[in-house]
């Protein structure tokens, strides 16, 4: 964890301090004190309250996590690297418990986001006499919105699979250049939610660049003509967009609504 880093000499990696530390205004358990800290933390993460069931056993497991990188935190027992080690613990319990990786990492990514206010609530927390509630709180809710934008993510990699599906369909029987070039348009018009003038439509993609360096302004107004009595694309005055919004009615309708994109208006 700490290899290849610079440390000052009495650091060394793995080793319970021998020394009083302070990080900024907080002074760390005593170093006598901390093998003994150490061994009640794991016993109290192992006592039979932390082993939910059923459905609790998730939220038992981020709570256990939380908890643990909280302690940690607190009893600083090594010279370097303690909140490496707390984070890299929370992953572990959250892991152990059967939480998928990409999000076993967002409390930690939740942290590294809102260092200032992770700093003022680990700081509360010590002061609080005991009041930990602030911070599994601030914790919880930094894991929920990472959930939340990954599902978002998840949910709007899916809409451009099924998008990129209804397109090929759409031109699966015919294989002409005109019908390969309107079908790589369809696709490049997607990439962008916002609508796109017709005069920069051979320039969206390389691809297309390639399919319209020699062809007139004539050429893409006919693909474009083309997609548009389709239902592929939308065309107002001298702009394009997809239609991806077609996608949604073959969706379940709670994911359609989540997300749906907002509209987009004309001029």
């Amino acid at each position: 964890m700490l290899d290849g880093l610079p440390l000052e000499p009495h650091v060394v990696p793995g080793e319970i301090r021998t020394y009083p530390v302070v990080v900024g205004s907080y002074s760390g358990a005593p170093h006598e004190d901390c093998p003994h800290l150490l061994d009640r933390l794991c016993r109290w993460l192992n006592e039979p309250e932390f082993r939910g069931a059923g459905s609790a056993t998730l939220a038992t497991a981020v709570l256990r996590a939380v908890l643990a990188h909280l302690y940690l935190a607190w009893i600083h027992p090594f010279g370097n690297g303690n909140g490496r080690t707390a984070r890299l613990l929370e992953v572990y319990i959250l892991l152990a418990a059967g939480v998928p990786s990409p999000a076993a990492h967002l409390l930690s990514n939740h942290y590294n986001q809102t260092r200032a206010d992770y700093y003022r609530q680990l700081r509360a927390a010590s002061e609080s006499g005991g009041d930990l509630l602030p911070f599994v709180m601030y914790a919880v809710q930094g894991l929920v919105d990472g959930l939340r934008q990954q599902l978002a993510e998840i949910r709007q990699q899916q809409w451009g699979i099924a998008w990129r599906n209804f397109v090929d369909e759409a031109f699966r029987e015919e294989k002409t250049p005109a019908a390969v070039r309107q079908r790589n348009l369809a696709l490049a018009l997607s990439e962008t939610p916002e609508w796109v003038a017709v005069s920069e439509v051979p320039m969206l993609t390389p691809l297309l660049a390639r399919a319209y360096a020699s062809k007139s302004a004539k050429t893409v107004s006919r693909d474009l003509n083309a997609l548009a009595a389709r239902g592929l694309i939308d065309r107002m005055r001298a702009r394009v967009r997809a239609r991806r919004e077609i996608i949604l009615a073959f969706l379940p309708l709670r994911r359609a609504v989540e997300i749906r994109e907002p509209a987009l208006g004309g001029g």
